[in-house]
């Protein structure tokens, strides 16, 4: 890999960084955790989004499309990567800073005061779609520009530690977000806030932005990005020279596979899929969820910066590597054994009380389906799976006769799944299918409840170090991989080029392979009703990149980025 080879001879370290060259790294740093914040909001609030902007669905798939709306996002980061990357390598890190805190922080306030489904109707899911999808350009051009922009004032042999401040800054700014939330659920109560105090944390986001652009404008120019520009050096097609020369374009595309995508996984595993497993599967509340996830990126974050200190002295690469194979041998450990130690009634209930479908299999459809809504399942496989989905609870599948209706056993009560026809207008289901179904419903929450399917978890039965010591380790998984990622994609590609080539891998990464990561998952698990299916996800991603990185990609910590045009 020719341009990830160190540079030697005559190239001299970097002088250490000046007191102005640390308050223009924090304050870049800031900028971006009020950033990271804005994003995370939605994430945080996906449940409430979902009975706020697509309560004309189904419970479980509204859940779903929420978390689509959330993924939308993502999608869209690597061509804001693009879009401002090649506005970074032309006109400078500096005002590509202020464009996208300004999009990203207007759009989180437009947020606060959109109205609902229930008032302006489909308007209001596709007004905030587009504004998803805004934030995830704004954020596709702020990633890269923050990152490029510390590791060109750090000093040579200091990157990994001052780049790795940016990198808390995710976690900062989800820990803020959390932090803001649950202040104001507790101020105001459970009920009040999901009717309309959810917003209160969007519009918070205008003070959030004010103090933002203020940071942005104190901002120098990058004095790498000042020093080409001065010689003339800075690169007129930034997208043409990061992606039509194959020598660079190589390094693009092994950057993703072999750095990115198993650090995202890891990253959108640890947090967020920790906290939808802690809502939704082990049942812990809400409130209890967040404040354990809160918790445990405190006590994780500082390690962001131990592991990238340490990369300047051992290299990126092990430490990345090492991170993605120990997430991968580990998860479908750590993941039941949370579920063991917050909810341990439940977990009794799912081993002593077998919960089965069976069907037959040509009656089946994917249960976790983003496109579909309750009207879309009418045979009795699909009622069946679908109960049952709908309440997180587990199950087996059994191939049942050609023909013959569903059925339903927990423990030793079996219950037959009706078919069901839809009305005349095919909005909806006919008067009596849908007696039958809410009559079935019944009866199989009852029995589930019964069996202690339905158990919320206690606190007082809640092994609360052990659960806050899985979560501790799950972040500390991320701050292996995700620490000494950005000196590692920064040392990759040349400084006219840099913003540009390596926001691309980095917003692929964490865009498509992390952010899909929660709706994927859901899907899986809802498919095949095992809590667990969605954990093979990251696993194969994670395992791919230890692969492809072990393999492919070559140690950065010793290149002088700076000698390199």
């Amino acid at each position: 890999m020719a341009t990830a080879t160190a540079m030697s001879g005559a190239n001299t370290a970097a002088p250490p960084m000046s007191k102005e060259e640390r308050k223009v790294i924090f304050a870049s740093s800031l900028g971006t955790v009020f950033e990271w914040y804005d994003f995370y909001l939605y994430g945080s609030l996906a449940g409430i989004i979902a009975g706020q902007f697509f309560s004309g669905l189904d419970p479980t798939s509204a859940y779903i499309f929420a978390l689509l709306a959330f993924a939308a996002g993502f999608l869209v980061r690597p061509f804001g990567a693009i879009f401002f990357g090649r506005l970074g390598d032309m006109i400078g890190r500096k005002y590509t800073f202020l464009v996208t805190i300004l999009i990203m922080g207007a759009s989180t306030f437009i947020v606060g005061l959109l109205p609902g489904y229930k008032a302006i109707g489909i308007a209001a899911p596709v007004i905030l779609i587009a504004l998803r999808l805004l934030q995830g350009l704004a954020l596709g051009g702020e990633y890269g520009g923050a990152a490029t922009y510390v590791a060109e004032h750090a000093p040579r042999g200091k990157r990994g530690a001052y780049t790795s401040w940016i990198q808390t800054t995710a976690t900062l700014g989800l820990f803020l977000s959390l932090l803001v939330i649950l202040g104001v659920r507790e101020a105001m109560g459970t009920k009040d806030f999901n009717d309309w105090g959810w917003r209160i944390p969007f519009l918070v986001s205008i003070v959030l932005l004010g103090v933002s652009v203020w940071i942005r404008l104190s901002l120098a120019e990058s004095p790498a990005f000042q020093k080409m520009k001065a010689e003339g050096k800075t690169s007129k097609a930034p997208l043409a020279e990061s992606f039509g020369e194959w020598r660079n374009l190589k390094i693009v595309i092994l950057a993703l596979l072999g750095l990115t995508a198993g650090q995202a996984v890891v990253w959108y595993c640890g947090q967020f899929y920790a906290l939808f497993f802690m809502t939704t599967i082990a049942k812990v509340d809400v409130t209890t969820a967040n404040l354990f996830i809160a918790a445990s990126l405190l006590i994780g974050t500082p390690f962001f910066v131990i592991f990238g200190t340490l990369s300047d002295k051992i290299g990126r690469k092990p430490i990345i590597m090492a991170g993605c194979l120990i997430a991968a041998l580990t998860y479908f450990s750590v993941f039941p054994m949370i579920l063991k130690y917050a909810n341990p009634a439940l977990l009794q209930a799912q081993q002593t009380a077998k919960v089965t479908v069976t069907a037959d299999p040509a009656q089946c459809s994917f249960q976790g389906s983003p496109i579909a809504r309750e009207i879309d399942f009418t045979s009795s496989c699909d009622i069946a799976k679908r109960t049952l989905t709908t309440s997180y609870i587990p199950y087996e599948n059994k191939a049942g006769a050609p023909g013959s209706p569903a059925t339903v056993t927990i423990g030793d009560k079996v219950m037959p799944a009706p078919t069901a026809t839809l009305n005349a207008e095919r909005h909806g289901f006919s008067p009596e299918s849908g007696k039958a179904i809410a009559d079935f419903k019944k009866a199989v929450g009852d029995s589930a409840k019964a069996a202690g399917l339905t158990t919320v978890a206690s606190p007082d039965k809640m092994n609360k170090g052990m659960v806050l010591l899985l979560l501790v380790f799950l972040v500390i998984l991320v701050t292996m991989v995700y620490g000494p990622i950005a000196a590692m994609l920064v040392e990759l590609f040349p400084t006219r080029i840099r913003y540009t080539s390596m926001s691309l891998p980095y917003h692929v990464g964490n865009g498509w392979f992390g952010g899909l990561l929660p709706t994927t998952a859901f899907a899986m698990v809802a498919a095949t009703g095992d809590i667990y299916y969605g954990l093979w996800y990251p696993v194969i991603v994670a395992t791919m990149t230890f692969i492809i990185g072990t393999l492919f990609i070559k140690e950065t910590k010793d290149v002088d980025i700076y000698a390199r045009d």
